[in-house]
């Protein structure tokens, strides 16, 4: 008897995966619009395993489904992005975006309420001024553990088009939002009005050639972010050089090879995704087929080119039919920048060694994702023989995509998101 397929329900599929800064919290959004945090279990002398194992933390619908009457347009509630704050204290901050709003959440703990109100009673009710004879002292009292996650801002009205990236700046004063065509500065107290940096709309949108595809703040330096396009080109600004950062300071692009140019070449070479490595001296920057980490003093052409899924060149045809050819991989740096993770299809994840120039694909499944079990390699066939830990080409689930990952800041952690599955991978302990 075979089993039957399970079906996915589309509000369930994962569309965003964050570790905090001190990668004890992991954050998934969905495209229900709601936000599940994961917290890392405490390591103990008798569950030394345990180590590295995530539970739910909290849960929270974080966006609802809008309609833009003056448009007639639905506005989705997926979560696109969301960014943690550093912690200052007890709480947790993040800001959660969907297509048009950007929320700052808290997210705090309350293990005790207050006891013995002398105006109500023990229910909530309120007691006959008369009858109180007495003034009681209200106490705290112990009770179970309440993780509670509440708006504290919501950033609205300053996106026309469907924002795609939102990035906190290193002052953690202020962030970035990115759409289509605009890139705004927002102040994270202030929710009424932003800056708008970046606005590459041309007066005429018949004349549109390219649009913003991703945006990202420098990790150390306040003034400077970068924003990549559907050319393939990557623009650093400053804005210490003036309040519209439309010229920018630097322009990343590798000249195409003309010998291999075809109809898909502009298709293919949109930049999906662009991140600083923690040092702040490299960034990356993910298209269709490869990873580039480019220096930033070098804009001419990147230092390293990484092959994601080079066989999928001879298959560009039917996935410009099928659609995937647009589909957006994000990449992600380890903690120390030495090595670099991005999605594939059939559920495959890429991850290459900068220093080895090493590279392995590995498979987020539930067939081969035991727990506590050694991840397999895996390997393509792209003709001829297939051997018998191989995979042919043409066996590929172009429905099953990793785009979403995430690398814990310190340790060799790892976050797949693998349509609504969430999977965490760790280094072997021995």
């Amino acid at each position: 008897m075979k089993p039957r397929p399970v079906c996915v329900s589309a509000s369930d599929i994962i569309s965003t995966v964050e570790f905090n800064y001190s990668g004890e919290l992991l954050a998934t959004g969905d495209k229900g619009g709601r936000v599940v945090i994961f917290q890392r279990e405490q390591e103990s002398k008798n569950r030394l395993l345990s180590r590295g194992e995530y539970n739910v933390y909290s849960t929270f619908q974080s966006h609802e489904p809008e309609f833009d009457y003056l448009k007639s347009l639905e506005i989705e509630e997926k979560i696109n992005k969301i960014r943690w704050l550093p912690q200052q204290n007890a709480a947790h901050f993040l800001l959660s975006a969907n297509d048009k709003t950007i929320k700052l959440w808290k997210i705090s703990e309350r293990d005790k309420r207050a006891e013995g109100y002398n105006l109500k009673d023990e229910d909530g009710r309120l007691r006959d001024p008369f009858r109180i004879t007495t003034l009681r002292v209200p106490v705290l009292m112990p009770m179970d553990l309440m993780v509670e996650a509440s708006p504290r801002r919501i950033f609205a009205n300053a996106h026309t088009y469907h924002i795609n990236s939102i990035s906190v700046n290193s002052d953690y004063e202020t962030y970035i939002s990115a759409d289509d065509l605009r890139i705004n500065l927002w102040h994270l107290e202030i929710t009424d009005r932003s800056f708008n940096i970046v606005d590459i709309k041309p007066a005429n949108m018949e004349e549109l050639t390219e649009v913003i595809t991703a945006a990202e703040c420098h990790p150390h330096q306040c003034n400077v972010f970068v924003y990549s396009s559907s050319k393939g080109t990557i623009r650093l600004c400053d804005m210490r050089a003036a309040a519209l950062c439309d010229r920018h300071s630097k322009f990343f692009e590798e000249p195409e090879d003309p010998s291999s140019r075809s109809f898909f070449s502009e298709i293919i070479s949109s930049i999906s995704d662009v991140k600083f490595s923690h040092s702040g001296r490299y960034m990356m920057t993910r298209d269709y087929l490869s990873v580039k980490v480019w220096d930033l003093n070098m804009e001419n052409r990147p230092v390293e080119t990484y092959q994601v899924h080079e066989y999928l060149r001879s298959k560009l045809c039917s996935l410009y039919e099928n659609d995937c050819i647009f589909d957006k991989f994000e990449c992600c740096w380890n903690g120390s920048d030495s090595a670099i993770m991005t999605g594939s299809y059939n559920n495959f994840f890429r991850m290459f060694d900068r220093n080895t120039r090493r590279d392995i694909t590995l498979e987020a499944s539930r067939e081969n994702s035991k727990p506590r079990a050694m991840l397999k390699p895996r390997k393509v066939c792209t003709g001829g023989k297939r051997k018998k830990d191989e995979i042919s080409v043409d066996s590929l689930d172009f429905n099953k995509k990793i785009l979403h990952t995430a690398w814990h800041p310190k340790e060799n952690v790892i976050a797949v998101a693998a349509t609504n599955n969430l999977y965490i991978f760790q280094d072997k302990i021995n």
